[in-house]
Parts: C-alpha cells; sequence; structure tokens
C-alpha cells in the first residue's frame, strides 16, 4: 500500500519528498543478487542473454531515485559499478564511471519528478540504458583506444527490454520498502 498516489508527473517542491526507507538487508541482498545473476548466469550456455540485462544499473537507477539524494546516487552507482568491473574481465573502473554518473542523474531526476508512475519509470530505465551503454562505448574508445561499434538498432531493442524488466523490478522492490 502506497501512502502517496497522483497522476502528475513533476513534482512541485523537492522539500516535500521523503526518501524510501528500506531493511538493511534489502541494500546488501538486492544489489548482490543482481551481480550474481549479471555475472554466473550468463556461464551456462542457453543464459547466455542475461548478459544483456543490466540489472546492476537497474538496481542503480532505483536506489537512486528512490533516495532523492545525488550522494547516495553516486555511493550506490560507485559500489555497483566496481562490485561489477571487479566480476568482469575487463578493465577495473569503467562501469563504476558509467553507473556512477547514471547513479547521480538518477538521484536527480528523482527529485523532480513523481518516481513512482509506472511510464515515468519505463522511461527513464530506457534512456538511463541507452546513456550507460553510450557512456561505456565512449570511454573505450577514448580511455581505452579500442574501436567498438555502437548498434543503435540493437541497444534501443535492448534499451526496452531492460526497461520493461526495470518497471516490473521496482514494483516488486517496492513492495519491500518501509512505510513511517
Amino acid at each position: 500500500m502506497t501512502p502517496y498516489k497522483s497522476n502528475r508527473i513533476l513534482v512541485d517542491d523537492a522539500r516535500q519528498l521523503k526518501s524510501a526507507k528500506y531493511p538493511m538487508w534489502v541494500y546488501i541482498v538486492v544489489p548482490l543478487a543482481a551481480l550474481l545473476i549479471q555475472v554466473y548466469l550468463p556461464l551456462f550456455q542457453t543464459l547466455r542473454f542475461v548478459a544483456r540485462i543490466e540489472l546492476p544499473l537497474l538496481v542503480t537507477i532505483y536506489f537512486a531515485l528512490m533516495s532523492h539524494s545525488q550522494i547516495r546516487g553516486l555511493s550506490i552507482g560507485i559500489a555497483l559499478g566496481l562490485a561489477q568491473d571487479s566480476f568482469s574481465r575487463y578493465y577495473i573502473g569503467m562501469f563504476g564511471i558509467c553507473k556512477t554518473i547514471a547513479g547521480y542523474f538518477s538521484a536527480s531526476l528523482g527529485m523532480q519528478f513523481d518516481v513512482e508512475n509506472s511510464m515515468i519509470r519505463l522511461v527513464m530505465c530506457f534512456l538511463f540504458y541507452l546513456f550507460h551503454q553510450f557512456l561505456y562505448w565512449v570511454l573505450q574508445r577514448a580511455l581505452l583506444d579500442q574501436s567498438f561499434p555502437f548498434d543503435i538498432t540493437g541497444e534501443l531493442i535492448l534499451a526496452g527490454i531492460n526497461a520493461l524488466i526495470g518497471v516490473v523490478l521496482f514494483r516488486a522492490l517496492d513492495n519491500l520498502r518501509r512505510y513511517e
């Protein structure tokens, strides 16, 4: 049961927003589960498509949106990004940079929009996935001098899939919230 529902998209005053409260175990178990799913399920041949679903990014976006604090958004992005980097076979820091910036911007937008609205969540997940992938591509080209193609059509399709998964995930995580 949510105490506040409206059809508004923009928030009148950011000071009216209260950050969501969760039990401490949620901040540990949910990101850890997202990382483990992201890392270990693609090892099975039949589940390789799971590697294209950015669960750590979706968890970063959710907690940053619901915290309404750029500092928390940065912290969540740094923690999940560097943890994902430590599990990957790529360079350390690439996911950390991308998720930190995504966490900051999601928290900033979370202070401006009604993030309880499913359509807002869908659009934000879609845009932040594209932003994350584009930023990762730019960092590969600029910092590492590696030339990888950016398949915009494939990324748009994956952004849509990730956005739909994000809305479902956000609803499930809303059920873990405590109201005071």
